[in-house]
């Protein structure tokens, strides 16, 4: 089974990015309407370019390397361009491995088309393609909505897996049926997730695949399971091979004893005994961060702190701050005047203060004395 990743060009000249199992259907939803979102108001859209990946996660880090790419040349997507875009989303090991012909993908080109897959879940284990074939990688774990019921619940469930790199959602039985008409703004952009969420009639029939199960419960059900934490879980689903599917039970009584029993073990929050209350999207949240810590996700850009100030700079600020509070009669009783100054010193010391620190604060000094008189206009 191929997951695509695509890029469709608006009748306003904007750029759509998206990812598929099945890339001509996709297509023909976005140019008839049917697809809800972004080309919905930009009609007609084109087909521009299109890259297959192996696995659905191969597929969405893809798209989230392609997207700022194609933003950065809405002016300048040639064919050549093109070419440097299937190298992009490629994963940075396999940049320099030997491809198909890229003009493969090229919309309008004469190579062969993608055929229509059939959508269906995908079994077994990730792959990632390189020189040689590397070994097997546990898939990241199925995401298994059992019986939920509002439709917002599901959307802000979807977007605390996309949050964390988690993609593939299962919905059993939801009460509202679906899909639903309230998911999709709730889950503030994870729509790649709620397109793909299969729904189930049973809980046997959403988990067959899954030699791994964990249930999530904060009470006891009368069933004996080993009990872990998330931190605990997400070590051995990286671990274990084959998938896992975590369970999730309604909103408003969680899963029933006959949802616990299937499982192998049970995964439960360390919470407030007071109140031991999650809605849905918290404790999908915690268990897919526990997750996430095992994968490499973006992390907010280390930011270089300025330099302290020289000593000078330091002294010369308490020193105008210790003549202010002589004026004010500030250091009472004189006998005291040695420690207070002692503990200023150390209180002032502490921030390792930059230049323009230090620079600000005096000028909030001068102000402060008067040095600073409010300006009017004449």
């Amino acid at each position: 089974m191929s997951f695509w990743v695509y890029i469709l060009r608006c009748a306003d000249g904007s750029y759509y990015t998206g990812h598929t199992d099945d890339l001509e259907r996709r297509v023909g939803q976005h140019q008839s309407g049917e697809f809800e979102g972004y080309t919905l108001s930009r009609l007609p859209v084109e087909l521009l370019w299109s890259q297959d990946f192996p696995s659905r996660v191969e597929a969405l880090e893809a798209e989230q390397r392609v997207k700022p790419w194609a933003r950065a040349r809405q002016e300048a997507l040639t064919a050549a361009d093109l070419e440097a875009l299937r190298i992009v989303a490629m994963p940075q090991s396999q940049h320099d491995v030997p491809r198909p012909d890229p003009e493969r993908t090229a919309h309008g080109d004469a190579g062969p088309r993608p055929q229509p897959v059939r959508a269906e879940r995908e079994r077994g284990t990730a792959t990632v393609r390189s020189e040689t074939q590397a070994p097997a990688q546990t898939p990241p774990p199925v995401i298994v909505l059992v019986r939920p019921q509002l439709g917002e619940n599901i959307g802000k469930a979807a977007r605390a897996m996309l949050n964390f790199g988690l993609v593939e959602m299962r919905l059993v039985a939801p009460r509202d049926g679906w899909p639903n008409p309230a998911a999709g703004p709730a889950a503030s952009g994870a729509d790649s997730v709620l397109e793909h969420a299969q729904v189930f009639d049973t809980l046997a029939e959403a988990i067959a695949d899954c030699p791994n199960v964990y249930a999530t419960t904060v009470r006891k059900r009368g069933v004996t399971k080993p009990v872990v934490t998330p931190e605990v879980a997400a070590r051995a689903i990286h671990a274990g091979p084959g998938r896992t599917a975590i369970l999730f039970g309604p909103e408003r009584s969680g899963l029933e004893t006959d949802d616990v029993a299937v499982a192998r073990e049970i995964i439960t929050v360390p919470i407030n005994p007071e109140f031991g209350s999650l809605n849905l999207a918290q404790a999908v949240i915690l268990v897919a961060y526990e997750w996430s810590k095992g994968v490499a996700l973006s992390q907010p850009p280390e930011v270089d702190l300025p330099e302290p100030a020289p000593q000078e700079e330091l002294d010369g600020m308490i020193a105008q701050l210790d003549g202010m509070l002589e004026e004010a009669n500030f250091f009472f009783p004189p006998d005291r005047s040695p420690v207070t100054r002692r503990t200023l010193r150390t209180l002032l010391t502490k921030p390792a203060w930059s230049s323009q620190e230090v620079r600000t604060l005096r000028g909030v000094l001068s102000a402060l004395a008067g040095a600073k008189r409010k300006k009017t206009l004449d």
